[in-house]
């Protein structure tokens, strides 16, 4: 389908979503789901392949945003039609824009299919219980609902960050619907540290103090909050934040836009009235760290299903937790790749790489 012929109906879908989204707070918080939509617009106008953006509507009503992307050679239509479709899911705060660099030559030979998380981006924004487990089925329960009403029998599963940790515990319970599972900087697999006081439980008081007052007291405060609140309580300050306190993002996409496009999404992205983020405050602990950590878990993936875990060689996420799944799937087909140069969002920083890799794992299924 033409891209502008799709768009039709969704106008008036989207504007009737964001009358809903902070409608009494106008002057006061510059964003709404028109203005996400209008941003997001000029980062998809890159694509050159054929893309298919709608509105993918689960049982419960629940609306997840998918886009869907085919070899613009009508040569290719027959061979790609053969090839599994590759799904990717994003991080935490992210959505759909931010694999701008990587849906055209991933597409080349395979359709490829990106949404937003429930809870994210243009997605429905529905609530979210505070159990962490609970919050995580209606996370992976909302991505087979979408794989039944897309019509997919398999796929490729690529997720990034917390699309990572959801693709994960979705391969687990889900598993003869995923061809190969590629996590890139996987949030959530290692269990939080111990503390000392832990560690020296049952005996007499610790000698040295651990953590200060003031810090747990400031922690505990934070805690109390979604992680992204403070944009939301910048208000008109918001987008300013954003930019301050994540230039990379403008320096990662400086190739395709000389402005501030790809901040401004981030910050419309998750300026939106708080849901999917709801979840993952649930799913998570201090600093980050996963209530159910999937370390814990991943043994369950059967050994017949390729893994693959990608990780930047200068990102925050320790890559020794591939390391330890790799020993725990001693008799499976399990790989650790690092990407040099590149942090969390490898994608982004290394993108021609990052391509050439994720096209050679799904050459490896057909």
């Amino acid at each position: 389908m033409d891209p502008a012929t799709a768009a039709a109906p969704l106008q008036a879908d989207c504007e009737t979503e964001s009358r809903s989204v902070w409608s009494w707070w106008p002057s006061w918080r510059p964003t709404s789901m028109s203005l996400l939509k209008t941003t997001e617009s000029k980062i998809l106008a890159c694509i050159q392949n054929d893309l298919w953006a709608r509105f993918v509507t689960l049982p419960n009503q629940d609306r997840i945003w998918t886009l869907t992307l085919t070899n613009k050679a009508v040569c290719k239509l027959a061979e790609q039609e053969s090839k599994t479709p590759l799904v990717m899911v994003h991080g935490f705060g992210g959505g759909v824009g931010l694999w701008i660099r990587n849906l055209d030559a991933l597409s080349h030979s395979r359709p490829v299919y990106a949404f937003d998380l429930l809870g994210f981006g243009r997605s429905s924004r529905p609530p979210f219980p505070s159990d962490a487990e609970k919050a995580e089925e209606q996370f992976v329960s909302s991505i087979e609902q979408w794989r039944q009403s897309v019509g997919l029998e398999n796929m490729i599963l690529l997720g990034h960050s917390l699309g990572g940790y959801l693709a994960s515990s979705y391969a687990i319970q889900y598993p003869s619907r995923v061809s190969h599972l590629i996590l890139v900087d996987p949030w959530g697999f290692p269990e939080r540290p111990r503390t000392q006081s832990q560690e020296d439980q049952g005996t007499e008081a610790v000698k040295k103090p651990s953590i200060p007052r003031w810090v747990k007291a400031i922690a505990a405060v934070v805690s109390l909050f979604n992680p992204l609140a403070i944009i939301r309580a910048a208000g008109p300050w918001g987008p300013g934040l954003v930019n301050r306190f994540r230039p990379d993002f403008k320096r990662k996409f400086e190739c395709l836009f000389d402005d501030d496009t790809m901040t401004k999404y981030i910050y419309h992205c998750n300026a939106q009235t708080p849901s999917g983020e709801v979840g993952f405050r649930a799913m998570s602990e201090s600093l980050g760290w996963a209530k159910r950590p999937m370390l814990q878990r991943v043994q369950l993936l059967p050994p017949s299903m390729p893994l693959t875990m990608l990780y930047g060689a200068q990102s925050w996420v320790d890559s020794s937790s591939g390391d330890i799944v790799v020993q725990m799937r001693s008799q499976a087909h399990t790989r650790v790749l690092l990407i040099n140069a590149a942090s969390h969002h490898v994608y982004a920083d290394r993108p021609e790489e990052f391509n050439k890799v994720v096209e050679n794992i799904c050459r490896s299924v057909n």
